[in-house]
């Protein structure tokens, strides 16, 4: 719907040069919703059956490391998976953007020995600030008779 070229004489026009900027905000505004709606999703990473705990406190979530073991096994720094051997020089790039924490997160069917051993190489390294996470969900009480314990 734009206005024809202005005459400026016999055969001459001279072209509208005003931009319509009204188009442009519209689609500015759509871009920011869905940067808004979208930028939430971005820092859940690997997705991992967290176990539950009774005792789970909110966590300090500025620029965490988030380390995750799946119930596999493989674990991963962020969204990259790493070999346990490139596992310390992994979190020690990403230390320097964070707040210092290590988040690890150990998929609830994950061999507890894996997330152990994960652990024990971060703190070998010299990585003290480890938070382990956990749903903050009630976990089921343990069944009151000895024998029918796993």
């Amino acid at each position: 719907m734009a206005t024809p070229p202005r005459k400026i004489g016999e055969g001459l026009y001279q072209p509208l040069a005003e931009i319509n900027v009204t188009p442009l905000v519209d689609v500015m505004l759509v871009l920011l919703i869905i940067f808004m709606v979208t930028a939430p999703m971005l820092a859940a990473g690997i997705k991992v059956n967290l176990p539950a705990a009774r005792t789970a406190r909110p966590l300090d979530a500025r620029d965490p490391v988030i380390v995750a073991v799946t119930r596999d096994g493989a674990v991963s720094v962020g969204k990259d998976a790493v070999s346990r051997d490139g596992l310390v020089a992994a979190v020690e790039a990403r230390l320097a953007d964070s707040n210092g924490v290590v988040q690890l997160r150990g998929d609830r069917e994950a061999a507890y020995g894996d997330v152990l051993s994960v652990m024990d190489d971060l703190a070998a390294a010299g990585l003290n600030h480890i938070a382990i996470v956990a749903n903050g969900r009630r976990a089921a009480p343990p069944p009151a008779d000895p024998a029918t314990r796993r």
